[in-house]
Protein backbone atom coordinates (compact mmCIF):
# COMPACT_ATOMS: atom_id res chain seq x y z
CA UNK A 1 0.00 0.00 0.00
CA UNK A 2 1.44 3.36 -1.09
CA UNK A 3 0.52 6.51 0.79
CA UNK A 4 0.62 9.97 -0.73
CA UNK A 5 3.58 12.04 0.46
CA UNK A 6 3.00 15.13 2.56
CA UNK A 7 2.84 18.45 0.67
CA UNK A 8 6.20 20.14 0.25
CA UNK A 9 6.85 23.10 2.56
CA UNK A 10 9.31 25.99 2.72
CA UNK A 11 11.49 23.77 4.92
CA UNK A 12 11.99 21.30 2.03
CA UNK A 13 15.10 22.32 0.09
CA UNK A 14 16.47 21.43 -3.35
CA UNK A 15 19.21 18.81 -3.19
CA UNK A 16 21.13 20.63 -5.94
CA UNK A 17 21.05 24.30 -4.91
CA UNK A 18 19.23 24.65 -1.59
CA UNK A 19 16.30 26.68 -2.96
CA UNK A 20 12.76 25.80 -1.89
CA UNK A 21 11.78 22.39 -3.29
CA UNK A 22 8.71 22.06 -5.48
CA UNK A 23 9.41 18.58 -6.89
CA UNK A 24 9.79 15.36 -4.89
CA UNK A 25 11.12 12.32 -6.73
CA UNK A 26 10.57 9.07 -4.85
CA UNK A 27 12.92 6.30 -5.89
CA UNK A 28 13.04 2.66 -4.86
CA UNK A 29 15.58 3.53 -2.16
CA UNK A 30 15.06 7.13 -1.06
CA UNK A 31 13.96 10.41 -2.52
CA UNK A 32 15.29 13.55 -4.15
CA UNK A 33 13.99 17.10 -3.77
CA UNK A 34 14.35 19.73 -6.49
CA UNK A 35 13.45 23.35 -7.04
CA UNK A 36 11.38 24.03 -10.15
CA UNK A 37 14.48 24.77 -12.25
CA UNK A 38 16.40 21.63 -11.29
CA UNK A 39 13.24 19.52 -11.42
CA UNK A 40 12.82 20.45 -15.10
CA UNK A 41 16.54 20.18 -15.83
CA UNK A 42 16.82 16.62 -14.47
CA UNK A 43 13.38 15.25 -15.46
CA UNK A 44 14.85 13.16 -18.27
CA UNK A 45 17.13 11.37 -15.81
CA UNK A 46 14.61 10.58 -13.08
CA UNK A 47 11.35 10.01 -14.95
CA UNK A 48 12.10 6.37 -15.83
CA UNK A 49 13.51 5.55 -12.37
CA UNK A 50 10.93 7.23 -10.14
CA UNK A 51 8.18 5.35 -8.35
CA UNK A 52 6.43 8.70 -7.75
CA UNK A 53 6.97 12.27 -8.93
CA UNK A 54 5.24 14.88 -6.78
CA UNK A 55 5.29 18.07 -8.84
CA UNK A 56 4.05 21.16 -7.01
CA UNK A 57 5.54 23.71 -9.41
CA UNK A 58 2.03 25.10 -9.96
CA UNK A 59 2.51 26.73 -6.53
CA UNK A 60 5.20 28.96 -8.05
CA UNK A 61 2.66 30.79 -10.20
CA UNK A 62 0.18 31.00 -7.33
CA UNK A 63 2.81 32.31 -4.90
CA UNK A 64 4.82 34.57 -7.19
CA UNK A 65 2.51 35.38 -10.08
CA UNK A 66 3.30 35.45 -13.74
CA UNK A 67 6.42 37.31 -14.84
CA UNK A 68 4.41 38.81 -17.69
CA UNK A 69 1.93 40.28 -15.19
CA UNK A 70 4.61 42.46 -13.61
Amino acid sequence: MTTEPEPLTAADRCDRCGAQAYVRVVLEHGELLFCGHHGRAHAGAYTELATLVQDETDKLLAEHGSASAR
